[in-house]
């Protein structure tokens, strides 16, 4: 099963990232494989959410439980129903000196045993690149707001 983690340190506080984070009816702007995701259901400090992808020309869909612990600035996330055999991670914002690390985890599992070893090292890839661009994205946006802020 691949497991994917990627970090980024942005020059700004925590408590400006979460709410963007926690905005994931926008992450399209921020994945350029993401073709959509709506929120379907909101309760309490949870979302189910709907995600459709389009990875190298193959559509992806899949539902998840979103979890998020405002009090410590983390979200869960896990899929509920969907294209793959498991899809679940999180967000981690650890505080810094001069700002934040963000780390996003993925953990996920294709499901077709016969061809899961030829996949997954290129899904990982994949996955890693798509998070790490998204990251950079958040990233390039706190800082250019914070530039014009301050």
């Amino acid at each position: 099963m691949p497991f994917v983690e990627v970090m980024i340190s942005v020059s700004c506080d925590r408590d400006k990232i979460y709410p963007i984070l926690k905005d994931m009816e926008k992450y399209p702007e921020f994945m350029t494989d993401l073709i959509s995701v709506e929120v379907l259901e909101r309760a309490g400090n949870t979302t189910v959410s709907k995600w459709v992808s389009n990875v190298d020309g193959r559509v992806i869909k899949w539902t998840e439980l979103d979890t998020f612990d405002d009090e410590n600035m983390h979200i869960f996330y896990k899929q509920i129903e969907g294209d793959l055999k498991k899809f679940e991670g999180e967000w981690i914002l650890t505080p810094l000196s001069e700002g934040t690390e963000i780390k996003l985890t993925v953990d996920f599992e294709f499901g077709i045993p016969m061809i899961s070893g030829l996949l997954n090292p290129i899904l990982k890839k994949k996955v890693r690149d798509n998070s790490m661009n998204m990251l950079k994205s958040i990233k390039e946006k706190l800082e250019s707001s914070e530039g014009a802020q301050g």
